[in-house]
């Protein structure tokens, strides 16, 4: 346990987050699992405000990915129209705590014509990592929700190498 946060992030990502601003959850290990962003970097707006940093979570998200879940959601935000309200609240909901952050007019009104991860058209899905990242970090995204239901081990039994300290 232990060690700079940003610098294990940078390990877990392997690359510095230069606007990284908190750790927001946690694992058992002690290690980042998701982290919150500042929503501009190097005076551009900047719309992913969460990150899922674990490289455990993150392969397993991938496999999710591999076997065509981004279409499958796609789809069913199309069909399903709770699924799709529940998902644009997820949206409003990342872009209001996005906002509170934002100290520049104009980043902000920048921001605020996109969703989670700069998504603009709210009916594509982008990636699941960035909507397991909003739901671990406490948006009600329904897409977060399903795909950590569908994780069967929500962690790593050891650290990977890249949490290990620095």
């Amino acid at each position: 346990m232990g060690g700079d946060p940003s610098e294990i992030v940078k390990r877990q990502l392997g690359r510095k987050v230069k606007n990284f601003l908190r750790v927001v959850r946690w694992c058992s290990h002690g290690k980042p699992v998701v982290i919150e962003s500042l929503p501009e970097k190097n005076g551009k707006p900047f719309p992913t405000l969460y990150w899922l940093t674990c490289p455990h979570l993150r392969r397993e998200v991938s496999r999710l990915e591999e076997k065509g879940l981004i279409r499958q959601f796609e789809e069913r935000v199309k069909r399903d129209g709770a699924f799709r309200e529940e998902l644009l609240r997820a949206h409003e909901e990342v872009k209001r705590r996005r906002s509170e952050l934002v100290k520049t007019e104009w980043i902000r009104e920048v921001l605020e014509k996109v969703g989670s991860g700069g998504i603009s058209d709210l009916a594509k899905v982008k990636c699941l990592h960035l909507h397991l990242a909003d739901f671990l970090a406490g948006v009600n995204n329904p897409i977060g929700r399903e795909v950590w239901d569908m994780i069967g081990e929500k962690e790593c039994n050891d650290p990977p190498k890249e949490c290990k300290e620095i």
